[in-house]
Formats: structure tokens, C-alpha cells, sequence
């Protein structure tokens, strides 16, 4: 059967370019990459973590700056 061989929870990694803002380097065009839990590979469910990887490339956490409006 095709049900018993799918998952009915897996992890889905995404990027995508967002503009964020920093208060030592100001406007930043960043890849932010997100990690969701997804309800049979459709549904998300919940964000676990997103980060973003510097200029330099060094891997941060998306806390420590805010999205710009």
C-alpha cells in the first residue's frame, strides 16, 4: 500500500533571499534558511529554527536582527 510507505511527519529545509536589518551593517539582502516540520509533506506544521549565513560565511541565528518593513 502507499500509505504505509509515506511518512506522515518529516522535516522540510527551504532558503529564500529576504531583506533583514542589522544595527551595525544596516539593510542586509540575506538567504535565510528555514527548517519546518510538515504534516504529510504538505501542511506545515511548525517553524523548529531559521538562520542565515553571513557575508563572511559564518552561520547565525535569525534573533539577533529584525525584518524591515
Amino acid at each position: 500500500m502507499i500509505l504505509d510507505s509515506m511518512k506522515l511527519i518529516t522535516i522540510k529545509r527551504k532558503t529564500r533571499l529576504e531583506k533583514r536589518f542589522t544595527p551595525k551593517m544596516g539593510e542586509l539582502h540575506t538567504n535565510v534558511t528555514y527548517i519546518k516540520k510538515t504534516l504529510l509533506n504538505i501542511v506545515p506544521l511548525e517553524t523548529i529554527h531559521k538562520y542565515r549565513e553571513t557575508y563572511y560565511g559564518k552561520v547565525k541565528d535569525c534573533e539577533d536582527c529584525v525584518l524591515t518593513k
